[in-house]
């Protein structure tokens, strides 16, 4: 099989590489998704509602909030170069930093030092219908996983293929599907592969190897003491993506290794309508107040903690696996990166360099149809890097037998070069092999990864990871201080910020029946279930 996976790749990088078909890689799309906690200059997390000058919430394209009303979100527009996509997040960070006053943004994955949690804001979105199931849905993941958890940031990553590429491919296989289903086919393959490979990005990138003793409220755990303020194990990567980070036993199994997307929309339409007695136990709502949309496994598809997620752009008040049904996949989003606390966007062009090659690679190379085990296989994988990725000669299991995860790392590396001479021919630069370099001196010495770099500077603060994250925070703030945007810049962004406030009070004064009536449609609405029966 390996022969016949490499020999289709050899294929498929020469079609890309020819001239006429080269220019196809630099029209893909990539996007960046961007969570920051708010906090005081003491390191504490700010209570207040989300800064008016900073826009709605609801309505603004790039700046929003997650969770809480104090964990922001910055969006980037998408673009056909990263480098754009990040010049964007640039802008968007220091033009907030010119409406924070004396707040600034927390550059860590874990978080600060967190109130009780009766004290942490949940994300308000005012009263419209879309404003307030938005809240509703908060207070269920309030309810189900309790507040803490959801002030963990991350870095998400939107990526595509140009669609005319994946027609060139779908024209090289002579594949008689719809256009529509070979892309979407084909990007799941690449979540397949993704699944395989994806330990690699934990031990590459992982920037989360200890955290605060107050964010697990006395809960279990297997880590070390460092001090009397942090946990952390000694060869973490990312706790973050560990089990004491955002995951959900409940969720275990939910969606089993999936072979084409009717899979995957069939197992989250199963979970979205099937019951789940302890959440039913909490109620639906009280006091004559909605705290849960629903008692299912899932209240919406997006309360599913995936590392990686097939997406389609909805429409207002469309439910994701609709749009998956009635439009197909347009892109992946990486889901499982942490803020780089040394870099000011919490991600570097060299980072997302490396990304495109990596991905290009899961979307190119032969992804065999996958299955229970293999899936148990790979979570292994995934779990035993976050936690013991630098851990000197850690095995980890390849098709059933053990390897080391050194060795494994650069044979990956060398088998994403030529992905990465491509993009750099198509780019007519040389920023992504450089990146690869980079990352092969990472798997060399385990002292350059970011975990390693992170405890070294924990050391120096003390054996303090708070302290350090509060240093570190202070440290892009005041850069990001000192270099305001352009008047034209601030300009565009406080006209953005206008229009969302005008959006969302337009929306609030035009909207007709009530709020049960609009939760209760939306509960009962079966699309999804059509959808996938449909197909059978």
């Amino acid at each position: 099989m390996n022969n016949t996976h490499s020999a289709t790749a050899e294929v498929r990088r020469q079609l890309i590489s020819s001239p006429q078909n080269l220019a196809l890689l630099g029209r893909g799309l990539r996007g960046i998704e961007r969570e920051t906690l708010r906090v005081d200059a003491q390191g504490q997390l700010k209570l207040t509602p989300h800064p008016l000058a900073l826009g709605s919430a609801l309505t603004h394209p790039y700046i929003t909030t997650d969770y809480s009303e104090s964990l922001l979100e910055f969006i980037t527009p998408a673009k056909h170069d990263i480098a754009e996509a990040l010049q964007d997040l640039d802008h968007i960070h220091r033009f907030a930093y010119t409406k924070l006053g004396d707040e600034m943004l927390w550059n860590q994955s874990m978080p600060c030092e967190l109130p009780e949690e009766a004290q942490i804001p949940i994300a308000w979105y005012g009263q419209s219908h879309i404003g307030m199931i938005k809240h509703v849905y908060r207070r269920g993941l309030a309810l189900r996983y309790g507040k803490s958890m959801q002030c963990i940031a991350g870095i998400h990553y939107n990526y595509s293929l140009s669609e005319d590429l994946w027609k060139l491919f779908k024209q090289q296989d002579g594949a008689s599907t719809s256009d529509k289903d070979y892309q979407s086919e084909s990007y799941i393959a690449l979540i397949r592969n993704f699944h395989r490979y994806s330990w690699l990005l934990m031990y590459l990138f992982g920037a989360s190897p200890a955290l605060s003793k107050s964010f697990l409220r006395g809960r279990q755990h297997q880590l070390e003491t460092l001090s009397a303020d942090t946990l952390y194990l000694p060869y973490a990567t990312s706790l973050r993506m560990s089990d004491l980070g955002y995951q959900n036993n409940v969720q275990d199994g939910l969606v089993p290794p999936y072979n084409n997307l009717m899979e995957y929309m069939r197992s989250l339409s199963r979970a979205v309508r099937k019951p789940h007695p302890p959440y039913e136990q909490l109620g639906v709502k009280k006091d004559g107040e909605w705290v849960q949309i629903n008692a299912n496994v899932l209240q919406i598809e997006n309360e599913f903690y995936a590392t990686i997620r097939p997406k389609r752009v909805i429409n207002s008040g469309e439910r994701p696996v609709e749009a998956l049904c009635a439009r197909g996949v347009q892109y992946i989003e990486v889901r499982c990166m942490d803020v780089d606390p040394f870099e000011n966007l919490g991600i570097s062009l060299e980072t997302a360099r490396f990304l495109d090659a990596f991905l290009l690679f899961c979307a190119i190379e032969d992804s065999p149809l996958t299955n229970n085990e293999e899936g148990q296989e790979n979570l292994n994988n995934f779990a035993n890097t976050v936690k013991y990725g630098r851990k000197p000669g850690l095995s980890l299991s390849k098709h059933g037998q053990a390897i080391e995860l050194k060795q494994w790392g650069i044979e990956l590396i060398e088998r994403i070069r030529p992905y990465a001479d491509l993009l750099d021919t198509q780019a007519q630069n040389a920023q992504h092999r450089d990146s690869l370099e980079q990352q092969l001196a990472k798997l060399n010495d385990a002292s350059l990864t970011p975990s390693a770099k992170v405890l070294l500077a924990i050391e120096v603060t003390g054996n303090s990871y708070p302290r350090f994250a509060l240093e570190q925070s202070m440290k892009i703030a005041q850069t990001l201080r000192d270099q305001a945007p352009s008047d034209e810049v601030i300009a565009n962004y406080e006209k953005l910020a206008q229009t969302s406030l005008q959006e969302q009070a337009r929306m609030e004064a035009t909207q007709v029946g009530s709020f049960d009536d609009f939760i209760e449609n939306y509960r009962s609405r079966t699309s999804s279930q059509i959808c996938c029966d449909e197909a059978n």
